[in-house]
């Protein structure tokens, strides 16, 4: 539901709201929020909230460390967790600096604006979410530990799936929040869980993406349990991933999904570094049905990107690559660039790679791009990419370069 200021205003008196979390994000996607009290919501609409934007990852140092939240009354959401008296909402925020101007690093404002100028050109990109996460237990302090919830496998049932009550409980408080899931089960690892859904426009599967973690770490630690979203947790065990379905519609008509995949193809590489983030990133490709070769194909899970079997307004592709540690923001408008440029291009899709990569032989593989295997590999192939120089911030990438 859009909310105007005057209607946010409203709604917290009504309802008896006693706090609100002004939430907003690093360039790495961890999620910060400051609480207000609602008599100061007038004044966060108006001229914004300042904070230290020095102790804040990417965000720069001391010589200019004040920076303003201004949140966005469209994002307005009751969180399912209440204080003795009142309730708790949030909402998303812009990041400006004292002069009103924006501020180069805020990656929702970023992807908000690479979202529009694609709509102004003709063409409104769509995005579904599909996460992976583990379980595990915790120690009788409270402290995390690598034991998995269960020894389940993929899509088994209770009992041997433990998880399927966090699940439950996790999608009936996403569904009171606004937020449904399309379905949810155990995934192949010990613990192994994904939930996924259902395809929206950019900015609000970015944000969902961010409500959704935020939750399911709410959830789990609430059932004595700790929530883990980084991409690969056990050794030897699948690791986790955060397949992005995508689509495009086109102004005219046009079926631009070709294109648009040839553009994420063509300048996969050089994006790597921000949809897998983390030196372990890299130990996830190639095995467990993540893809480690530059290919496409239909419903193959061995591929980086595939078409699954769908027709009409479920026509989409999958790219497989990235993990949960990547800052959605970030993602999308990567993919948003690179599909346009693909589209903008004309490029061909080159012809479908109709293999099994898991079993197919060296000679084969050698006939395929590989996608970086290490960070170092991403870093050079990051840093010297003009498509991500013209894409992101310098600031931004500079972030990720230097790491």
């Amino acid at each position: 539901m859009k909310y105007s200021k005057d209607e946010v205003i409203q709604y917290i008196r009504e309802e008896e709201v006693a706090f609100i979390h002004l939430t907003f994000c690093d360039v790495f996607g961890r999620q910060k929020n400051i609480s207000i009290v609602p008599t100061e919501l007038p004044r966060a609409f108006e001229y914004g909230i300042a904070f230290d934007a020095s102790a804040i990852a990417g965000f720069g140092d001391e010589t200019r460390s004040d920076l303003l939240l201004r949140p966005d009354p469209d994002t307005l959401m009751l969180l399912p967790w209440r204080p003795e008296h009142g309730q708790v909402v949030r909402m998303f925020c812009s990041i400006v600096r004292p002069d009103g101007s924006p501020f180069e690093c805020d990656t929702r404002a970023l992807l908000k604006r690479t979202a529009a100028q694609a709509e102004e050109k003709g063409y409104r990109f769509l995005f579904g979410a599909e996460q992976e996460f583990y379980l595990f237990r915790r120690d009788e302090n409270g402290e995390p530990t690598k034991i998995p919830h269960d020894r389940a496998g993929y899509m088994d049932i209770a009992p041997d799936d433990k998880g399927e009550g966090i699940r439950r409980e996790i999608c009936l408080t996403l569904a009171r929040m606004g937020i449904f899931p399309e379905c949810s089960h155990h995934e192949e690892g010990p613990g192994q869980n994904e939930i996924d859904f259902r395809y929206s426009d950019p900015l609000t599967a970015a944000d969902n993406v961010m409500t959704f973690q935020a939750i399911v770490r709410f959830i789990a630690e609430r059932n004595g349990l700790y929530a883990d979203f980084s991409p690969k947790p056990l050794k030897g065990e699948p690791g986790s991933g955060f397949h992005i379905n995508m689509s495009v519609k086109a102004a005219d008509g046009r079926d631009c999904l070709y294109e648009m995949v040839a553009g994420v193809l063509d300048k996969v590489e050089e994006m790597t570094l921000f949809l897998n983030p983390e030196e372990e990133s890299y130990a996830r490709f190639g095995g467990h049905k993540a893809p480690q070769y530059i290919s496409w194909s239909r419903e193959n899970r061995s591929q980086l990107v595939r078409l699954p079997a769908a027709a009409g307004e479920y026509r989409r592709a999958e790219l497989r690559s990235p993990d949960p540690a990547a800052n959605p923001y970030l993602a999308f408008t990567l993919m948003i660039e690179a599909g346009l440029y693909g589209i903008e291009a004309g490029l061909i899709l080159p012809p479908a790679a109709d293999l099994n990569f898991y079993q197919a032989d060296r000679k084969t593989l050698e006939t395929f791009r590989r996608l970086p295997q290490d960070m170092a590999q991403a870093i050079g192939a990051a840093s010297k990419s003009s498509f991500i120089l013209s894409a992101l911030p310098a600031a931004v990438a500079a972030e990720y370069v230097k790491r």
